[in-house]
């Protein structure tokens, strides 16, 4: 952000927090974030109720993004709804909907404290206090989120299925592959099976869309925050257990098959005991297969974003190249499920 777009944020600070003055002390641009971008920021409040140092984060846009995110309105509104609903998430503060003040939309949190990195995660036994315990707490946050359901005041927005979740899912990664330049015939395999092995019936809850290692926040105690809520829906809620722990989001460390940090019984454990019901575990795998059709999907549009000139990224262009991976692995787990 230039000088003008600091001075701003500065005294839009202070207006929402009731102070007669805001100071900047430190703003830096976090890493991560391939869709949005996260501005962590540090401000001296005079007086108010807030008075004293405040630290933030700015969540906005990124110069290009994936169709599928929500604007930073609807995130600020899953947000919100997150918190009342008792999820551990970054407390939301203030919207800004006006694109002149700072050149984009925005809104702000309460920063939490840890890391989120997924191979920092899986690695390093330092962060996020016992792992049984972690992937336990996990299941159990998830159950929350799920416990949010159509019709949602608040959530309007979100449109809500017409038809089953995973008819819908289905519906869209084939459009996309349809109206792709290049053949990807591993996914079209991958597709059909889905299509073929779809559930019977499905249950409709407020889905996350991207529940995995890297989307948290852990310090040396455990879980500080939920984070990264661009592109949650109505949806089948197996479809957050599925992405939690599916092959592609264990960053390497393919033996602790919830999130890369612990085992999945744990985590099934701590979701069944607020969710109050036992987990259809069947199920899952089917889910795992669609996590990595939705993933490669999502690893596609990345690359077309480095390539289109929009957003010039070594992230980005290396993020398509873990297409092939992800093919070889539906190819694998659709053999095995036949």
């Amino acid at each position: 952000m230039n000088d003008t777009s600091r001075a701003a944020l500065a005294a839009f600070i202070a207006t929402h927090a009731d102070a007669s003055q805001a100071d900047i002390v430190q703003m830096s641009q976090l890493s991560g974030g391939a869709i949005q971008e996260n501005w962590l920021v540090r401000a001296e409040l005079a007086d108010g109720p807030m008075a004293g140092t405040l630290d933030l984060v700015v969540r906005t846009d990124s110069p290009s993004g994936v169709t599928q995110s929500h604007s930073r309105v609807e995130e600020f509104a899953l947000l919100r709804a997150a918190y009342r609903a008792g999820v551990t998430v970054p407390e939301p503060l203030w919207l800004c909907e006006n694109p002149e003040l700072i050149g984009r939309p925005f809104f702000v949190m309460r920063r939490v404290a840890g890391t989120a990195a997924g191979r920092v995660l899986v690695k390093d036994l330092g962060y996020g206090g016992d792992r049984g315990a972690l992937a336990e707490r996990l299941g159990e946050e998830l159950a929350l989120i799920h416990a949010i359901r159509p019709p949602h005041e608040s959530l309007a927005f979100l449109p809500v299925p017409t038809a089953a979740p995973s008819a819908l899912l289905i519906a869209r990664v084939r459009q996309f592959l349809d109206e792709m330049q290049l053949a990807r015939p591993a996914l079209e395999w991958g597709l059909r099976w889905l299509e073929l092995h779809a559930p019977a019936a499905e249950d409709v809850v407020l889905c996350h869309r991207d529940y995995r290692t890297g989307n948290y926040m852990v310090d040396e105690h455990g879980l500080t925050g939920i984070l990264d809520w661009e592109f949650a829906g109505w949806g089948n809620p197996l479809e957050d257990i599925g992405w939690f722990c599916a092959k592609c989001w264990r960053f390497g460390a393919a033996d602790k098959e919830a999130g890369g940090i612990g085992q999945r019984e744990d985590f099934y454990r701590g979701y069944e005991r607020v969710a109050g019901a036992p987990l259809a575990r069947d199920a899952v795998p089917y889910w795992e297969v669609m996590a990595h059709m939705n993933w490669a999907l999502i690893a596609l549009q990345q690359a077309q974003r480095h390539m289109s000139g929009n957003e010039r990224s070594l992230f980005l262009a290396l993020t398509g190249h873990i297409v092939p991976e992800l093919e070889y692995e539906i190819l694998t787990m659709t053999k095995e499920m036949q």
